[in-house]
């Protein structure tokens, strides 16, 4: 996600269209229904362990800048939104693990709240039943855990957040060159680039520390995630090195994590289980790109090396929240039917799900200050939907 009103697809089309298709035979390729959820984390869970409901809504609001939206104050986000993702926690260099966060300056947002104002709002919201996170990372915030050293200090740095502003967990928004893969590591299950392995012991070290009621939540670009069924590292061609890098993340972490939200916005277009393209713009986007993660896919087109389901309870899927987003924003009545098929198998259009899933979690958004700027529709049309929470 960007500060600017609009991020360019371009880079990501280039990058998925550059990279030589292979062809895949759709039968036998398909993992199965995965297990129960497992469950998350260890230790005692913290005060605020309530658990989400049983579809919510995930936002993002712009705390440390301005743009084109306008600020908001946490205190005047509706009660719509059960996760609230603070953008964004920054490191001081890619490579320090040295997260920063703060409001947004005075001169910026004329209307920002104090700090005392903000911890305030953060309490009452978290009385309420929400969560409120700190979101690392965001188009301009590179993170790359090169060292042991800069790992420890991303700990310390993002529990000191945590701790400062009585937060209930973390969200990874690591984009950009943040992750990528070396070229012999070619096993999702067992990575050894240092970039991933260390940001995984990081999160598991943060999960340890405060519980099981720490919530972890994700928003990779499809491009680290669902491009993995053709690319994964830079392969024997030297395709780029970021495609699929985010599988070992959430594969390592698929028992601490709380939500998974691929970003279906700002991408270019993505192979699915059907073995074609799908694009960004309507339902069908949304639809296949979802029923990968669903479903399961091999990796590379290798079905001896299976990504395995992720539960529908631990799913939600990412959206713009108005034209000015981002690139691939939907009506709310695009949204309503990929909701419609994925949930129900109706509504469906030519896209064929491996599966019905009503327990989908719900949905995330970038942003909640494009929601307001657009009068509420994103949310609006959730709570309709899904009834209100």
């Amino acid at each position: 996600m960007d500060r600017s009103r609009f991020r360019s697809a371009l880079r990501r089309h280039r990058l998925v269209t550059a990279a030589a298709a292979l062809a895949l035979a759709a039968s036998g390729l398909l993992a199965a229904p995965s297990a129960a959820d497992p469950g998350s984390g260890s230790g005692d869970a913290p005060a605020r362990a309530e658990a989400l409901p049983a579809h919510a809504l995930v936002g993002y609001l712009h705390t440390s800048f301005a743009n084109g939206s306008g600020y908001t104050r946490l205190a005047d986000t509706p009660a719509s939104w059960d996760v609230i993702d603070l953008a964004f926690g920054e490191p001081t260099s890619a490579t320090s693990g040295d997260i920063r966060f703060g409001l947004c300056p005075k001169t910026e947002c004329p209307n920002v709240e104090t700090k005392d104002e903000f911890k305030a709002a953060i309490k009452a919201k978290q009385a309420q039943g929400k969560k409120v996170q700190i979101s690392i990372g965001g188009q301009n915030g590179q993170v790359r855990l090169t060292t042991t050293q800069a790992r420890d200090k991303f700990v310390s740095s993002v529990s000191a957040i945590i701790d400062e502003y009585g937060l209930d967990g973390l969200d990874i928004d690591f984009e950009g060159h943040s992750l990528s893969l070396n070229a012999n590591d070619t096993d999702f299950k067992n990575p050894t680039t240092p970039v991933i392995v260390n940001l995984i012991s990081a999160v598991k070290t943060l999960k340890a520390k405060y519980g099981s009621g720490f919530t972890l939540t994700m928003a990779p670009e499809t491009f680290f995630v669902q491009l993995g069924y053709q690319h994964y590292g830079p392969g024997q061609w030297g395709a780029d090195p970021r495609a699929g890098a985010y599988l070992p993340v959430i594969h390592a972490l698929r028992d601490d994590l709380t939500l998974l939200h691929v970003q279906d916005y700002n991408s270019g277009p993505i192979m699915g289980l059907d073995n074609q393209y799908h694009q960004m713009g309507g339902a069908d986007f949304h639809i296949a790109m979802t029923d990968m993660l669903l479903t399961g896919f091999p990796v590379k087109g290798n079905t001896a090396n299976v990504f395995p389901p992720l539960p529908p309870e631990k799913i939600a899927i990412g959206m713009p929240a108005s034209v000015n987003a981002g690139n691939g924003h939907v009506s709310t009545g695009e949204v309503n039917k990929a909701l419609d098929c994925l949930t129900k198998n109706t509504n469906c259009g030519s896209y064929k799900t491996h599966g019905k899933w009503p327990a989908l979690k719900g949905l995330m958004t970038w942003s909640i200050n494009w929601d307001r700027f657009n009068n509420w529709e994103f949310s609006k049309n959730f709570d309709s939907y899904f009834g209100s929470n």
